[in-house]
Order: structure tokens, then sequence, then C-alpha cells
């Protein structure tokens, strides 16, 4: 590769931490920075905060080495050439992306520039972000010689980060200048080449030396508007297939085999048309609101996102309803709730449809038992444990004499379930999947009653159809 360059990641969430250690992974010498003192020294001492595959390996491999951590922004900027800024943007009260941490980020690194220096947009940020970084840049009497301001945005999915960053399907870069790009192709270069993938300990993935990552340059007001666009093109695909699903239950048609079929058009393919409870976590939900207070100041009517967002919101009420249905009433009902993370291999909760789900059963009187290979610790916080509800260590405990199984995250193990112990641990057979992780005649087959999305439900004989007995 070309000489190595020297990076600051400033913020060490799930974005700043995943780029920090995948730039040292191919082969640079980084730098990540955060104000959290205790996080920074979790970090130091080789702790993993978050939940995420491959991220404790290429920690215990280039921390302290590749990658290290710090508080001092300062000292990190001017031993650096590019500057990536990966802090929070939470959306604010009218939808717009709250950018307050980018400007007091900014105004610290105008007071360490001490050489030319490529300033690099990671987080998520509405388009025209790099100007008022500029402008920031410019008011604290920082030469326009000194920087350059790129958009760099991320398209990482939670629980396949890493090997996403390293085996991207697309690297955006944002620059309006030759220089700013320049550099940029040098840090991308190990994953453009292709000469990442040859080496011993890559981890594999979709790309090669034959088929490596592809760059593309473009504006930074296009880039800044592609990671917006795109997001909100994928909860499109997700509230789309939601409402067919609607659809094909009135009549008795299977959402799994209608997806299928349209998924095997090239126009349109099969990633996002998986009918569940909707999108959630940190992105989708935030970018939407953001991407359409951006069209509305710009006096662009995009109401097909309201639709986008009505949709997602209205699924939430339409598995609730299929429980209560299931179960006639829920006061005094013991629920077992599997999943708490928003999607499996993640612990991030944020706009989960599972916490939500869990919030309006206890609402409604019912008693809640639920189990996440991962995100327990983190939903404490939002439905601390109560006389209603509770942890259990595992499937089966939650499972224990309760009055139906609730499935809300599509965790594998959660698809893997041994259904003849499941229905001995039950107090009645009944399982209501959000997440159509079952084969409905199988769940029949094992004497279940079996309620999914989009596909008729399944009642084993002389059970009753919930349905018809709902009231």
């Amino acid at each position: 590769m070309s000489k190595p360059v020297s990076i600051c990641v400033i913020g060490s969430g799930y974005v700043g931490l995943v780029a920090a250690v995948c730039f040292a992974e191919i082969g640079h010498q980084v730098v990540c920075v955060d104000k959290n003192e205790a996080k920074v020294k979790t970090l130091r001492d080789g702790g993993v905060p978050i939940f995420e595959r491959h991220l404790p390996e290429l920690l215990a491999r280039h921390g302290g080495r590749g990658v290290t951590f710090t508080t001092d922004l300062a000292a990190a900027v001017e031993q650096s050439e590019a500057i990536f800024i990966a802090v929070g943007t939470p959306q604010g009260d009218t939808g717009a992306a709250d950018l307050s941490h980018v400007e007091a980020v900014v105004s610290q690194i105008a007071r360490s520039i001490n050489g030319y220096k490529v300033i690099v947009e990671k987080s998520t940020v509405p388009v025209h972000t790099s100007e008022r970084i500029r402008r920031v840049m410019h008011l604290n009497g920082v030469a326009a010689e000194s920087y350059d301001v790129v958009s760099n945005p991320e398209f990482l999915r939670e629980g396949t980060a890493i090997v996403q960053f390293l085996h991207p399907d697309r690297i955006i870069v944002g620059a309006n200048s030759n220089r700013a790009a320049g550099l940029m192709r040098r840090i991308y270069e190990p994953l453009t080449s292709g000469s990442y993938y040859e080496l011993p300990n890559s981890l594999p993935g979709a790309c090669s030396l034959q088929c490596p990552a592809k760059l593309l340059v473009t504006s930074a007001q296009s880039a800044e508007i592609i990671k917006h666009a795109s997001n909100a093109f994928l909860a499109m695909k997700i509230s789309f297939i939601n409402a067919v699903s609607n659809l094909a239950e009135t009549v008795d048609a299977n959402i799994e085999e209608i997806s299928a079929g349209m998924g095997l058009d090239t126009r349109i393919g099969p990633s996002f048309l998986r009918a569940g409870l909707g999108y959630g976590g940190s992105c989708l939900p935030k970018d939407v609101a953001a991407f359409q207070w951006l069209a509305e100041q710009q006096g662009v009517n995009f109401q097909l996102l309201d639709e986008v967002r009505r949709i997602n919101e209205h699924q939430k009420e339409l598995f609730f309803n299929k429980v209560r249905a299931a179960l006639w009433t829920l006061r005094g009902k013991r629920v077992a709730a599997l999943g708490l993370a928003f999607k499996g291999d993640t612990d991030d909760i944020r706009d989960s449809a599972a916490i939500g789900i869990i919030k309006k059963l206890l609402e409604a009187g019912a008693s809640v038992t639920a189990y996440d290979p991962a995100a327990m610790e983190r939903a404490h916080e939002l439905l601390p444990p109560s006389e209603k509800l509770r942890y259990a260590g595992g499937i089966f405990e939650a499972a224990q004499d309760a009055d139906a199984l609730l499935i809300l995250t599509d965790w594998k193990e959660f698809a893997d379930l041994d259904l003849e112990r499941l229905k001995q641990t039950l107090r009645f057979p009944i399982v209501i999947d959000g997440r159509n992780l079952h084969q409905p005649q199988q769940m029949l087959d094992h004497g279940f009653t079996y309620i999914s999305i989009g596909r008729p439900a399944i009642y084993p004989p002389h059970a009753g159809d919930a349905r018809k007995l709902a009231v």
C-alpha cells in the first residue's frame, strides 16, 4: 500500500469506533478521541463498550498499537493528517439533526490546526454541513488553504458493520478539491486496490483482489444527500413490503412468497423486503425525519416520506392488536418476549419496536418476561425490572408458563427453537412471530397456534380463529 495516513477519529460510538479499528486494520495509524474519560479508560484496558461482531478481535489486534484512545483532542488533531468527525447528530423536535456537537468539535479543531488538514464528516449530516464547517473554521480565524472539508458518509449496518466497512459495496467521497480527494484515495487504497484482501489475517467478505471496493468521488453536497437519500429509500422499501403484507393477510396470501417473487426482479432485489415490525435503530428513523425536514426547508414537497413513517408506526399497532386478539384480554396474562434490540446481532435498543410493544403490553396489564442475547443491560435503562417485568437468562426461562411467546427481534437463535421443548414449557402453545422466523406448516405440525406477519394464521384443530374470537 501507499504511505500510511495518520488519522484522528473524534467520537467512539458505533460509527467512530468501527471506523477507528478498521482504519488501523488496513494499515493506518489512528488516534480515537472521546470526551468520556470512563469510556476511554475502558477502551485502553481492552474493554468493548458495544456489541458488534469482530470488534473485540480487532481491538485486541490493534489496541495500543495501530489505534490508541485519548481525551486530548488538541494533541490528536495536531498529529493527524485527516480528522474524521463521528459525533452524535440526534434528532431535534422538528426532525432536523442537532449539529451542536459537530459545531463544538469543529471549533476545537480550529484552535489546534498546525498545518494542512482534511476534515471529514463521518456523522450523518444534512446537505450544506460542509459549508457550515468552513464558516466555523473561518470565524475562528483559520486560513482557507490550511484545510479542506470532505463528506464521507457511512453505510454500515449494526451487527455486520466491521465486515461492511472492510468489504463495502461503495465508498462515497464528497470532495470539492483534488488535494482532499487524493488523501481520501490514499486512506482507502488498501480496499480499492484489493491489497488488504491478500493479507493472511484479513477478514473475509464480498471483496477480493479481483473484485476490490469501489470508490466514487462526488461533490460534498451530493455525498451529503446520498446518505440521507439511501436510508430514506431503504425505509421506503421496508414500509412498502409491510403495507403489501397487510394486503396479503386479507386475501390469505403469503408475504414471504410475494417478497421472493419481487426480489427476483434485478431492478428491485431482495434486500429490505422482509415484512415485520418495521424499521428502527439509530439511523433510519432519524435520517428519514431529517431528510423530510431538509426537503421542507428547500420548499420541496416530499409527502412520500410522511407515508413511509406512518406505515412504520402503524405496523407496530397492528402487531399489538394481533397479540390482543390471540389472548382475548391482556390484563393478568403472562407473555414471553424474545428480543429487545431493534434487530439481531446488536445491543442497540434505539427506536426498537420490541421496546415499544413491551411498554404497551405492560400498560395493558400484562406481565412480561423478556430475553435478548445482548441488549438486556441497555434495556434496563428504558424498562427497569418491576413486579410486572422481569428479565430471563434464556429462551426457555422466559417461556416458562407463559400464555404466549412473542418473537420481536430476528436473532438466529430465535429461529432455531426446540419446538417440542417450547410447547412443553409454555402454558398455552401460542407463538406470535413479528419477524417471520418460522414456517407456518412446521408450527402447525408441532401443535402451535402460530400468527405471523403477512401470512395466514395457523390454528390447530378446535383452537378457534383469534381473528373471529377477538372482541
